[in-house]
């Protein structure tokens, strides 16, 4: 077919196939896609220039600034899809599937900044371990997205590299941090797959605030070798996706072992499970559900979303899930309050940079401080989070901040959610996502508020998910977070899809939906 459709998709309109079907990219998983080109409604270059076509006509002229460039080798890479699929080949799970990948993922054919402009020329040497992950399985990489710089905000998705992003639901609005230019882009309907990273919020925050699936797994799940860091003892890498089937099929590819990253060897048990196998209509028939209350019914919290979010405890009740209301952490506040974050970021930046090797654009990420390539909305934050010898090991500081499995501190916050569960005979925790709406776009600071995944997951290593529950105030998206055990992806995976197939809550953006015309 000739693509006159790229030039109707980047105006909003769906594109008519072949057989009569229409291919909606502002909806399509990676499943309509590949049926698209089994079909022969679509070629995987079709797909690919719909993809960037509608980057091109809508990022800019929208206001909503998600994506920073993309990616010149991508229909190049469509095209060997479409050969070794017309010569019979075997694709990969993920075959043409689009991915916008958060900017602080190595790319070895683009920049890689962590949104620094200090590192905006930076390509580095090789891809990043779940990069090469994905572009085993077929899927392409067709740009790259927006990011906090340094990935320091969960409040904003602002870099001194590429500028500020927008909320694609609300203009006005933020898509929280960092990695709200992937959570905008797919919202936005820019590709398929979002790939992010979550330090204390950045997967799950946007998420909530876009109306997508986004998880945070168990620290040792997924690698982070030629990630960009903040707190490696913290970081977590993953998908950000519209359906829970595709984030399901994304994390079967990335997660696994990898000697370049040591945490990974406390997820070796899990290697090769398939999580989309567990993606059950049934699951929250008798799974019981704690509410942590403690997260709910804050002092600030916004009406409207404990509205949204004592909707979706109904919901969950009427799919045959026992909800145990109200459910406790012991010792919550005192784990909260503990002194369990190591500042390793200037550290951790130290490592990363040696891996760039000669072509490391600094050797020190304090170099910034001096050459003022930096936002001056960071400043404060880059003193804090570079307080440090770029040479010493946290493990090796006085006092010392080891990592998370010697971590005194953080190992008896895990021990006393999970006992806690044990005691409530408790399958999986509850709360939103967050408490409050999305700030708007001028007032970031003042705004933030209710920002609840900062609070269990990242101290306690513990994974946890934000699914679509809903919308606040007629059009802002709202999160449902679930935590579980340690490695029980394919549970949260299974409540999650049995809720959202329950639901149907989430939806693409006004502005950015085709036209019916």
């Amino acid at each position: 077919m000739l693509l006159t459709a790229g030039l109707l998709t980047a105006c909003g309109t769906d594109v008519q196939t072949g057989s009569g079907s229409s291919f909606d990219p502002v909806t399509a998983t990676i499943a309509d896609v590949q049926q698209a080109i089994r079909d022969g409604d679509l070629t995987c270059q079709d797909v690919v220039r719909i993809y960037l076509d509608r980057i091109e006509a809508l990022d800019a002229a929208s206001g909503l600034n998600a994506v920073i460039f993309t990616n010149p080798r991508a229909l190049a890479r469509a095209a060997e899809i479409d050969a070794a699929f017309a010569a019979g080949e075997r694709p990969g799970p993920l075959f043409c599937a689009p991915v916008l990948l958060k900017d602080n993922m190595d790319t070895a054919d683009m920049p890689t900044s962590g949104g620094s402009v200090a590192l905006k020329a930076s390509v580095p040497p090789d891809d990043a371990f779940i990069v090469r992950r994905l572009r085993e399985a077929g899927a392409i990489i067709i740009a790259k997205t927006n990011m906090a710089e340094w990935a320091f905000s969960a409040r904003q998705t602002r870099s001194s590299s590429y500028g500020v992003t927008a909320n694609a639901y609300d203009l006005d609005r933020v898509p929280a941090g960092s990695s709200g230019g992937t959570a905008s882009g797919i919202a936005a309907g820019f590709g398929v797959i979002g790939m992010g990273s979550d330090t204390g919020n950045s997967i799950r925050g946007p998420s909530s605030h876009l109306s997508l699936f986004g998880i945070r797994s168990t620290m040792g799940l997924v690698s982070r070798d030629g990630v960009i860091p903040l707190a490696f003892d913290r970081d977590v890498v993953g998908p950000m996706t519209r359906t829970v089937e595709d984030a399901a099929r994304v994390l079967t590819v990335i997660a696994g072992v990898d000697p370049a990253d040591p945490y990974t060897a406390l997820g070796a048990d899990q290697a090769g499970t398939d999580y989309a196998a567990f993606l059950d209509a049934e699951a929250l028939a008798g799974t019981r559900i704690g509410v942590l209350r403690a997260l709910v019914e804050t002092g600030d919290a916004d009406p409207d979303v404990i509205r949204v979010f004592e909707q979706a405890l109904d919901d969950l009740a009427a799919a045959g899930a026992v909800i145990v209301d109200d459910f406790e952490i012991s010792g919550l506040e005192t784990h909260r309050n503990a002194s369990n974050f190591c500042v390793r970021f200037r550290y951790d930046m130290t490592q990363y940079l040696k891996s760039l090797g000669d072509g490391a654009p600094l050797w020190d990420v304090m170099e910034v401080l001096e050459t003022g390539q930096f936002d001056p909305y960071i400043e404060d934050r880059l003193h804090f989070f570079g307080a440090n010898p770029p040479d010493v090991h946290p493990s090796e500081l006085d006092p010392p901040c080891p990592d998370l499995p010697d971590h005194p501190g953080r190992q008896a916050f895990r021990r006393d959610v999970i006992e806690s569960m044990d005691r409530a005979d408790v399958d999986v925790i509850a709360y939103p996502s967050w408490t409050n709406p999305p700030a708007h776009l001028d007032r970031p600071v003042e705004e933030y508020r209710g920002d609840n995944s900062q609070l269990v997951a990242p101290a306690t290593g513990l994974p946890a998910v934000s699914v679509p529950m809903g919308y606040s105030h007629g059009h802002l998206p709202a999160g449902l977070q679930l935590l579980g055990r340690p490695f029980s992806e394919t549970l949260l995976i299974a409540v999650s899809y049995a809720y959202e197939q329950r639901t149907r809550h989430a939806g693409p953006p006004e502005r950015f939906r085709p036209s019916t015309d």
